[in-house]
């Protein structure tokens, strides 16, 4: 299933780079603040191998991330089914846009294989505000 956004919901994503990132493990939701890139429809949080959330998607690949801001209300919240990114070009890719756009990952820089990134493959998105 191929979700679209809107140009509004684009410009909101591409403007901040902090959203919440739900996991699950039973019945245990588990919710935290995460970077982010959006790119080809898709959203792209680095992690380590261990991060309750990364605990929690080998398990159950079901998540949720919100990017929000309160005055004036306007957020996207999107669904979607993750996947965990270790190896190859699309980590190359990826890593670079994140290198680029974040101080903190030219600090402590990693290479392939030290640290995933999770992959959030979307199949349903809700806005409001925009």
């Amino acid at each position: 299933m191929h979700v679209k956004f809107s140009k509004k919901e684009i410009e909101f994503i591409n403007k901040h780079e902090v959203c919440r990132l739900a996991t699950c493990f039973n019945d245990r939701p588990h919710v935290v603040p995460v970077c982010y890139i959006f790119l080809n429809n898709s959203f792209y949080i680095a992690t380590d191998y261990n991060t309750r959330k990364f605990r929690n998607i080998s398990r159950n690949k079901n998540v949720a991330l919100v990017i929000d801001v309160y005055k004036p209300n306007k957020a996207v919240m999107v669904e979607g089914v993750a996947e965990i990114i270790e190896h190859g070009q699309e980590f190359k890719e990826i890593y670079k846009l994140f290198y680029d756009r974040f101080e903190w990952v030219r600090r402590e820089p990693w290479d392939e294989g030290e640290a995933p990134f999770i992959k959030v493959n979307i199949i349903k998105k809700v806005s409001w505000g925009l």
